[in-house]
């Protein structure tokens, strides 16, 4: 019998394309999603799931829900026997969470807080949660291990993932049957090789790769590069770029970690190399064929100048190493906007 798993916000650019590989490497997933970054598709399932039941032939237990509503997802809990969650749900862009930092703090604390008190009721002690980089703010050293100084936030996106991370570890300290993993998200980018799933933002990207490709596909016109006089090697903001589908591996071999009793522990998701805007641009360019018109300006509030991981923890102790180089990721991120390029639109069907 399949293990299920519970995934929350499994209809997002993460959750969807987690969905995949947790359906291939046996498990089953059950979807609570409440759409607020999800296209709805036929019969009022998210466009991703639909997409993911033909690709794999399989189908896929979806519940409309919004993680504040915890009477309904207590009758998830009631349905079903969950071995894990894996935790994607919340929101997640940093310039609107600096705009709006209340609503992110009610959202994502409350919406986390409510899960874990109903995995407590109903003896679920298994946790996968989506973390960031965030937590760790401005760098103080580079490449950034797990024992870099958290909680200096630039922005209160990541000041909430902070929060939630030391919300989970306190309740693994007093509950000691709990075993959590806090996966510590680089940037991830690209798509399914299918070309059937990928990343589609409501309304204007939040984030430099899925604008870069809407610019790329013509539905945009131009990218603005938030700071070109940052101490990086041409001025622009440095990240590591991950492949969603390295990613989203990386869940599978957390969920074989919990069965090892292993408390609370964290890791770093990301690739150990650091790229510029500029150098995606090109990268882009070169593998999209088009041109990707862009333009400077100011930067933005909350921003870091360069940020990259140390991902060798994560390889030691889970088994999980990053397998695509940038060129794969702009390829399968192309892929997927030249193949779809308003998104999830079912003008096909």
């Amino acid at each position: 019998m399949a293990e299920k798993v519970l995934v929350t916000g499994g209809a997002g650019y993460i959750g969807s394309h987690c969905i995949v590989e947790l359906i291939e490497a046996g498990y089953q997933p059950i979807v609570v999603d409440n759409f607020s970054n999800a296209v709805r598709g036929g019969g009022g399932v998210p466009e991703c799931l639909r997409r993911i039941e033909k690709l794999l032939n399989t189908s896929i237990e979806f519940h409309e829900l919004d993680l504040l509503d915890r009477a309904s997802l207590e009758e998830v809990f009631k349905k079903h026997s969950f071995s894990a969650v894996i935790h994607f749900a919340g929101l997640k862009a940093v310039g609107e969470s600096v705009q709006q930092p209340l609503r992110y703090y009610k959202v994502n604390l409350t919406a986390s807080m409510n899960l874990i008190e109903v995995m407590q009721a109903h003896g679920v002690h298994n946790l996968v949660f989506s973390s960031s980089a965030t937590v760790y703010g401005d760098p103080v050293l580079l490449p950034i291990t797990e024992q870099h100084p958290v909680g200096n936030c630039t922005n209160p996106y990541g000041r909430t993932k902070y929060f939630i991370e030391e919300m989970i570890k306190d309740h693994c300290k007093a509950d000691k049957r709990w075993n959590s993993i806090l996966l510590r998200y680089f940037n991830p980018i690209g798509a399914h090789s299918s070309g059937l799933i990928g990343e589609d933002p409501q309304g204007i990207p939040n984030n430099l790769l899925p604008y870069i490709a809407q610019v790329a596909v013509g539905r945009r016109k131009c990218l603005s590069v938030f700071g070109n006089d940052y101490d990086t090697l041409d001025g622009t903001g440095v990240r590591d770029y991950i492949h969603v589908v390295d990613l989203a591996k990386g869940h599978i071999a957390a969920l074989k970690k919990l069965k090892d009793n292993c408390g609370c522990k964290v890791y770093n998701l990301g690739t150990g190399v650091g790229y510029s805007v500029l150098q995606m641009v090109n990268a882009m360019k070169k593998a999209s064929g088009k041109e990707i018109s862009y333009k400077i300006a100011p930067r933005r509030d909350g921003d870091a100048a360069c940020c990259y991981a140390d991902p060798a923890l994560a390889e030691k102790e889970l088994g999980w190493k990053s397998e695509f180089e940038l060129e794969r990721m702009c390829e399968d991120l192309w892929r997927w906007q030249s193949m779809n390029p308003i998104g999830y639109s079912k003008e096909g069907d």
